[in-house]
């Protein structure tokens, strides 16, 4: 019976899911095992390059500037030129992005290599969400983000571990494995992944066109707003929350081992927690989830101890599992067929304006007023975005369930 039910729990969690999302969820395990820039990057640039974290912010908010381009550029093209080719590009330069990194001092030319590398990057994140839209059925939809999402842990909780030993030995190494990662990522989509574009998918809404119909769609946008506020606090693990842990006298591997703790708790909770979700609506999700990343941040202006910061880690960390796989697959429910690239691609753009936002806010609010302004503010952010969404849910939810009985009838 114990067998029999561990089965049941397994299917339900993985179960159903065509060749292609898992070739696409292959991939991504690979490239996230190494994908280290946008978490090491501003420890790099204080570190090995003598930058105050003031210019170290302004650096690695290219990086977010890179992602806000990735997300229009990345919908227009994989709804155009389809999500193969997009994925191939983006991935083969991005890598060659990173790997100029490590060979780079001027803060001219890291800025420019950092740009480029999150510019082409990046761009394979609207192609891929747009190739799960594309092969899973809507109901699915939000455990296969969820599955996605897991990988994303997965490999990133691999890699965390082996960065933090690399940052500490070689800089140059960390950057050439990320870029390796990329253009393996790359063979395997050229190898196994099959075009998923819908036939018509650039039709009705061609070019720029496709991005003004966005600015139509009040529901998207407004998700879209609370999305990224709530981003832009999410994202201060990626600069703030290392600079301010260093200041408490707590060093990089430390740092890593920390951070691990995301992954590791999303890859014991995902899969099966996932499939539960999909019982609630997605408003109550996505409050909760803004709410536990006030918490989680709101800590570290009272801990300087890593046990603190560990339990920060632990309840943002739950914040994530209950809303980025939710918010994906509503952008993804919003979507007419024709357009799912450029909606999933403003999805992408709203995260690389949080990025920008989160480093310069960030580095700014850190050297100017101290760790607790920052941690206490992002904790009345996120309370106010948890209130937004439970106020913008019924207008999304009358339009969902319109769309799915319309499906059905």
């Amino acid at each position: 019976m114990a067998g029999a039910a561990l089965r049941a729990r397994v299917h339900a969690a993985v179960g159903g899911l065509p060749p292609a999302f898992w070739t696409l969820w292959a991939g991504m395990l690979v490239n996230r095992t190494a994908s280290f820039v946008s978490t090491f990057l501003g420890l790099y640039l204080t570190g090995a390059r003598g930058m105050t974290a003031a210019e170290a912010g302004r650096i690695v908010a290219l990086f977010g500037l890179g992602v806000l381009a990735a997300g229009p550029v990345g919908g227009m093209l994989a709804d155009g030129i389809g999500r193969r080719a997009t994925m191939v590009l983006g991935l083969a330069v991005g890598g060659a992005g990173v790997a100029t990194l490590a060979f780079v001092r001027e803060p001219f030319a890291l800025g420019a290599a950092t740009f480029v590398g999150a510019l082409f990057g990046e761009m394979y994140r609207p192609a891929a969400q747009a190739v799960v839209a594309d092969v899973v059925p809507p109901l699915d939809r939000a455990r296969a983000y969820g599955l996605v999402y897991w990988a994303v842990n997965l490999g990133f909780t691999i890699g965390v571990l082996l960065a933090g030993t690399l940052a500490e030995t070689s800089w140059v190494a960390l950057f050439l494995t990320d870029a390796t990662t990329s253009a393996l990522f790359a063979v395997l989509v050229l190898a196994r992944l099959p075009e998923t574009r819908p036939a018509d998918a650039d039709a009705e809404t061609a070019g720029l066109r496709g991005l003004v119909a966005l600015t139509r769609d009040r529901d998207l946008l407004v998700m879209l707003l609370l999305h990224f506020c709530a981003l832009v606090v999410f994202t201060q693990f990626q600069v703030a929350m290392p600079l301010d842990m260093r200041a408490h006298g707590l060093s990089a591997r430390t740092y890593a081992l920390l951070v691990s703790i995301n992954g590791i708790v999303i890859i014991v909770l995902q899969p099966f927690v996932g499939a539960r979700l999909r019982r609630f609506d997605s408003g109550y999700l996505l409050a909760a989830s803004a709410s536990l990343f006030g918490v989680g941040f709101g800590l570290n202006a009272i801990v300087d101890h890593p046990a603190g910061y560990a339990l920060g880690v632990l309840l943002w960390t739950l914040g994530e599992i209950l809303g980025f796989p939710a918010v994906a697959a509503e952008v993804a429910a919003l979507a007419p067929p024709s357009m799912r690239g450029r909606y999933q691609g403003s999805f992408t753009m709203a995260m690389g304006l949080a990025m920008a936002t989160a480093s310069l806010l960030g580095g700014e609010v850190l050297t100017r007023f101290g760790g607790p302004t920052l941690w206490v503010g992002s904790l009345v952010l996120c309370a106010l975005v948890a209130v937004g969404h439970l106020a913008a849910a019924p207008s999304r939810r009358r339009r969902l369930h319109g769309a799915l009985a319309r499906t059905r009838g």
